[in-house]
């Protein structure tokens, strides 16, 4: 994945809080790759604040719901909010193409595979639960 553009025909998971936070997060990826080096600290800022507020309401999501793949997914969240924050160090240190690179090569991927095979597995969970309840 080269840039971080929403393809609303791979990503769209017809559960629109997570849909729109996807939406958000894909912009927010774009606009880094994007940036300006003066630009870029702050829009990092507003990323990992945006990743903090979606994986807590995720997670709130999964709990409420009894989702069996709970510990596994927040866990995966758990371990990339640590790598932002540790990359956020780093950028305060001065290392700017470090972090560059990570959200041009390894967030765009990682996004990718996360929403396609976990959060996939979550909005199947989630619509099939919707479909009982109705």
């Amino acid at each position: 994945m080269t840039h971080a553009l929403w393809d609303e025909r791979r990503y769209r998971l017809g559960v629109d809080e997570i849909d729109h936070a996807h939406q958000a997060f894909a912009q927010q990826l774009a606009s880094l790759i994007a940036s300006q080096d003066s630009e870029f600290p702050a829009l990092f800022q507003t990323l990992i604040a945006h990743t903090r507020d979606h994986f807590m309401a995720e997670g709130r999501l999964m709990r409420d719901t009894k989702y069996a793949g709970l510990g596994i997914h927040e866990g995966e969240h758990h371990r990339v909010l640590g790598e932002l924050q540790q990359l956020n160090r780093s950028l305060k240190r001065g290392h700017l193409r470090l972090v560059r690179a990570y959200v041009r090569e390894g967030l765009t991927e990682w996004f990718d595979t996360h929403l396609t095979m976990m959060d996939g597995a979550l909005a199947g969970y989630l619509k099939q639960q919707a479909s009982k309840s109705t």
